[in-house]
């Protein structure tokens, strides 16, 4: 490469968006959304996944009892991560989470990576949701005497039992499929409406973890939690304090919820005010959730009986004698999974509407309906993406791939802090994260330090996706990108 074509090639890809020119530029999506509703939508997109169906895979394969302490290490990066999001969202309330973050302090390209990383959090974890969301609706279904085939809530690449004995591959997971297309349609309808129906899922699903919690604690095994740290087999992740890294990152997408807030920033009425009320708050109420709610299953359901059981709650409650707890936990659970799906989606929908505004992708992802005023296309597209992962693979390999992208956001979206504050300290800041740069670099190094324990194959996975998206960026986004033709713009206008 010559230096007159590196004069002209690095700085396009390090080139970055004004905030104020962003939040000016901000339209198209009503403003709506209240402090009440961003902390529902916290709650409502954080506990789902990662408690009622992840706990009991990673407590059986990775940590033991000592999950308890990969949800409160999990907790303890995200806390990091969401006091640089509340800084971040309140200084540029607009929609896209932490590509827009990305865009204004790192650059265009490392804003494109985290734009298509965030595909991996949001779509492929509402993917892994959905899975979990199949597993109860059949379980409960089969309490009242309705049987769906095994192959019919299975992917291909899973094992099934049969009615006669027999094992068989799976065919496509229905159930999944199913309600990635039904919450996708009532997202099209509207924010509003959208928030109104999470509203009601997350008190139910809190009432849900409060019963658990008070029925299920009288019946807690002491043996359970013996040994409490299982001995490490030898193989790094395999319990042990490894295990329990292992299985931090495993369950991190949990907290992917509170990310989801800040894309909704361009839909909240005082975003500098209810940005980080709604973060910090959603991301409290679910870590005491959590922690709680981890003992007492681990209590209730020796961890070795837990392994590959996508519906640990249902197992746990099957050890108490209250026969309409375990009816109205599956019904419960079942909410609770609707409530992320519909966070998940939300966010995705939202991050691509924001990409699209900056010319990155088709024009078609950012336009809104003439009425709703809700990204379309967006939420189509997503639908038929999303419905494809959660009928056709596992969950515990979408659980990782949510997990790595979730952790990889965090880290940049500390990053943008820091860089911000070097760009632009003089810029209004109406949330701050105390002591300076501390906090930021101790939530990229908690992140990273998660990252690095999944295995070799998630990042595998994830080099690899994000060297499709680099083939994207390089062949439309980069030629398309809004900030490129006004360069170019401005270049022949000075020629001229």
């Amino acid at each position: 490469m010559t230096r007159a074509v590196r004069s002209r090639f690095l700085p396009s890809l390090l080139r970055r968006q004004d905030v104020s020119v962003q939040a000016a530029s901000a339209g198209g999506l009503k403003r709506v959304l209240g402090p009440v509703n961003l902390i529902a939508l916290g709650v409502g997109g954080t506990i789902g996944a990662g408690l009622f169906s992840l706990t009991g895979i990673a407590a059986s394969t990775n940590a033991g009892p000592a999950v308890v302490l990969s949800y409160l290490l999990a907790a303890i990066a995200c806390s990091f991560a969401g006091l640089c999001y509340s800084e971040l969202a309140s200084m540029i309330p607009i929609a896209g989470s932490a590509y827009t973050y990305a865009y204004a302090a790192l650059g265009e390209l490392v804003a494109w990576i985290i734009g298509w990383d965030l595909v991996l959090e949001y779509a492929v974890g509402a993917a892994a949701v959905s899975v979990s969301w199949s597993r109860y609706v059949a379980s409960l279904l089969a309490g009242w005497g309705i049987m769906i085939s095994p192959r019919l809530t299975a992917s291909p690449f899973e094992t099934v039992v049969l009615s006669d004995g027999t094992q068989a591959h799976g065919l496509i997971n229905l159930p999944a499929a199913f309600i990635i297309v039904a919450i996708s349609l009532l997202l099209i309808r509207g924010i509003s409406e959208s928030a109104r129906v999470n509203g009601v899922i997350v008190v139910i699903k809190l009432l849900i973890i409060a019963a658990v919690i008070g029925f299920g604690l009288p019946y807690i095994k002491v043996a359970n939690y013996s040994p409490f740290i299982p001995p490490n087999t030898g193989e790094f992740g395999h319990f042990g304090l490894s295990g329990i890294m292992r299985a931090a990152g495993t369950i991190f997408f949990a907290y992917a919820g509170f990310d989801a807030i800040s894309t909704t920033a361009q839909e909240t009425r005082n975003p500098g005010r209810d940005m980080p009320i709604g973060i910090l708050g959603s991301l409290l109420i679910c870590t005491l959730a959590y922690v709680l709610f981890s003992f007492v299953l681990t209590g209730l359901v020796n961890y070795k009986d837990m392994l590959n059981d996508a519906a640990p709650v249902a197992t746990a409650i099957d050890q108490t004698p209250f026969g309409w707890l375990k009816v109205a936990v599956k019904a419960g659970v079942i909410c609770g999974f609707t409530s992320v799906l519909l966070v998940l989606l939300l966010g995705q929908s939202r991050v691509f509407y924001a990409m699209s505004r900056d010319g990155l992708l088709p024009r078609m992802f950012s336009v809104t309906h003439s009425v709703r005023r809700t990204p379309v296309y967006s939420h189509l597209f997503f639908m038929l993406l999303t419905g494809s992962f959660a009928a056709f693979l596992p969950i515990d390999q979408l659980a990782h791939m949510t997990s790595i992208g979730t952790l990889l956001a965090f880290a940049i979206v500390c990053l943008g802090v820091i860089m911000l504050r070097i760009h632009e300290p003089d810029r209004k800041r109406v949330f701050r994260v105390p002591g300076g740069y501390v906090i930021p670099v101790l939530g990229i190094l908690s992140c990273l330090a998660v990252m690095a324990s999944l295995d070799g194959l998630t990042w595998i996975r994830l080099v690899i996706w994000l060297a499709v998206g680099m083939v994207i960026y390089f062949c439309y986004g980069r030629n398309n990108s809004v900030l490129g033709q006004r360069e170019r713009a401005d270049t022949q206008a000075t020629r001229t």
